[in-house]
This record gives C-alpha cells, structure tokens and sequence, in this order.
C-alpha cells in the first residue's frame, strides 16, 4: 500500500482512508472496536462531520490518549453562520477528545465561502487556523463547479468530492485540476453509493492516481478485514479488472442515485435514496432482497409522489429525481409480474 500526501497539508497517510459515516449505526463498543482494529491494521487517515450522529464521540473514545498524535482526523461543518462555526467546532474538539482538528472542512458547500463574501464564514476558518483549533482547510462538495471553484480559488487546501470507476470526465478533470493546483483529494463514495460490489475493483482503479485519498465507509468488521488485507497486498490494475470496469462502466455509468439520501425527507414518505436506484440494486444483489411485502409496499408509494420537486431543489447530483422514481416503478412492477429476470 503506497502513502497518499494530501496537497500542500503535510499529510501523509496509506492511501485507504477510513469513512467513519457508517459507524453512526453501530453501538459504542462495537464502533471503538473496529476503530482500533483499523488503527492497528495501519490506517491512519480518519474521516467525520459533525452531521454524523455520535460518529465523533466513538472517533474520541477510541483515539484519546496515546493514539491521537499518530493519526489524522478530519471532520466537517455544515454550519452556515459564524455563530454555528464555532458551536460546531467547539462540540467537535469536545467530543474527538482533543485540542485540534488535522483537517476541517465545509461540508457539502454549496458555493465557494471565501473572505469578505459576506457570510463570515471563511474568516472563522482562518481564525481557528490561527488558534491551532484546526491544522488545514478543506471543502466538500457535491457538484463538480462549485468543487472546481474552491480548487481554482487557493483557499482551500483539499477538496473532497464523489468519485469511482464510474466517474464521469469532468470529475476526473477535478482529480486532475487538484493534482495541478497542489490541492489533496479526498475521494468518497467509492463504492458508488453500494453500486459497485468488487472492492479490489474500486481499490485497483484508485491506485492510478497519486494524488486521490479514498474514504471506504466502513460499519461491519467484515467489510474492515477486506479493506486491511490490502495494507500488504493491494490489488493492481490488471487486464481482467479493467475489462470488469469497462463493463461496469457501460451498464451504470450516467444518471443514477448514488443512494446519499439529501433529498430527503420526502412529504410523500418515499424511500427516495434506495427507490430511485431500485432498478439497479435488483441487478447487483440477490433479487429477493428487494422483492418482499415491506419493498413492495414502500415502491408503491411512488404512485402518490406529489411533483414538488423539492427532491430535484436538494439532489447534489441535480437528477430528475419524480422521473427516475417512475421509470424505476415501472422496471420494479415488470420484474415482480415475471416480465424481465434479474437474478
């Protein structure tokens, strides 16, 4: 496993970072467990936000104490004044248990903070720099402009942003663009939302770039184990798994739900982040798992969208999300009557 050094930050880790999104799910114990196994199996690059839960109080409960200083952690804020900046940050050094942050970043920018802007927002990043609360700055975004506009602006010395053997060009562009600009990249949902189901795959194709640091959102110690069998044997980009790619990428590359779940809730009470995608999901995991009365039942609510499109306003993606629901209940409703086979 090669080291990954994030832009201009100093920071250097394997490049197989641990998205710590998923734990949220998981209790205490178990949570602290697998993030000390991860540790001692050579990760030392882990990724937060305030937005996750309890996800910061297990990061502090496992690392407080003698590990802290040999790892990185990087958290996030969503806040959008500078009052919720520092109440965040503040709750964040509370519950990481430590006196500084390696990297904070804008979580899910939706355009470019930068000095006098108005929203005060940039200053307080520069202000907590100077406190030695934060080490390095850094955005995360969900549309590709506004990501390359934090990159082209040099003040943000990282950006984290969707990206996996189905990204299109113009993300690979921003992949570039950083590399260009000196900017560390941190790639998240890897694994394409849960579409993507071969993880030496997903690693193999990320070993291409020397300057991408992938985040794999890991919850079960199973999923953990595969991650750190590839500390000591990473898969390479072979023939067979780039032929395996180039067929993935023809049967999903284009508009598809990632699964991120910012589009909800639904007035509806649609499961937008897993109905929008069904389509797919009953192509790439057993069938029967999305067949039952409960999955049943949940897709039929589609019939009562009510076309606000408030869905469309949030999808970072900026999906036709009402069209992708009907055509994906239209496929569900055929593969229920036997009319196409999935397996």
């Amino acid at each position: 496993m090669k080291n990954i050094t994030l832009g201009s930050t100093g920071i250097t880790a394997p490049q197989n970072g641990f998205g710590a999104l998923p734990i949220q799910r998981d209790d205490m114990d178990t949570s602290v467990r697998i993030l000390r196994k991860a540790y001692e199996g050579g990760i030392t690059y882990f990724d937060t936000a305030r937005a996750y839960s309890d996800s910061e109080e297990k990061l502090g409960n496992a690392f407080s104490g003698g590990i802290r200083e040999k790892i990185y952690i990087a958290t996030k804020t969503h806040a959008k004044t500078p009052k919720d900046f520092w109440k965040d940050l503040e709750t964040s050094l509370k519950l990481l248990k430590t006196d500084y942050i390696d990297l904070y970043q804008f979580h899910m920018v939706p355009q470019c903070f930068k000095p006098g802007d108005s929203t005060g927002l940039y200053e307080c990043m520069l202000q907590a720099k100077e406190k030695g609360m934060i080490r390095h700055i850094g955005a995360t975004a969900h549309k590709v402009m506004v990501a390359m506009e934090c990159v082209e602006s040099g003040l943000y010395e990282t950006m984290q942003f969707p990206f996996s053997y189905l990204s299109s060009q113009k993300e690979i562009e921003l992949v570039n663009l950083c590399k260009e600009k000196n900017v560390g990249f941190i790639a998240m949902k890897g694994l394409a939302g849960g579409l993507i189901n071969r993880s030496d795959a997903a690693m193999a194709y990320m070993t291409q770039y020397d300057n991408v640091m992938p985040i794999w959102g890991i919850q079960r110690e199973s999923e953990l184990d595969e991650w750190l069998s590839y500390m000591d044997k990473t898969p390479e980009l072979t023939g067979e798994i780039k032929e395996f790619i180039k067929k993935e990428q023809a049967e999903l590359a284009g508009d598809f739900c990632r699964g991120c779940g910012y589009c909800m809730p639904c007035p509806a009470g649609i499961q937008i982040n897993n109905c929008a995608r069904m389509s797919l999901m009953l192509r790439r995991a057993p069938s029967e798992n999305w067949l039952t009365d409960a999955w049943q039942a949940e897709m039929k609510k589609i019939e009562g969208c009510l076309n606000c499109r408030a869905c469309t306003t949030k999808c970072p993606y900026e999906l036709n999300t009402p069209e992708l629901l009907k055509k994906n209940y239209e496929d569900y409703k055929k593969v229920l009557a036997g009319e196409v086979s999935v397996r």
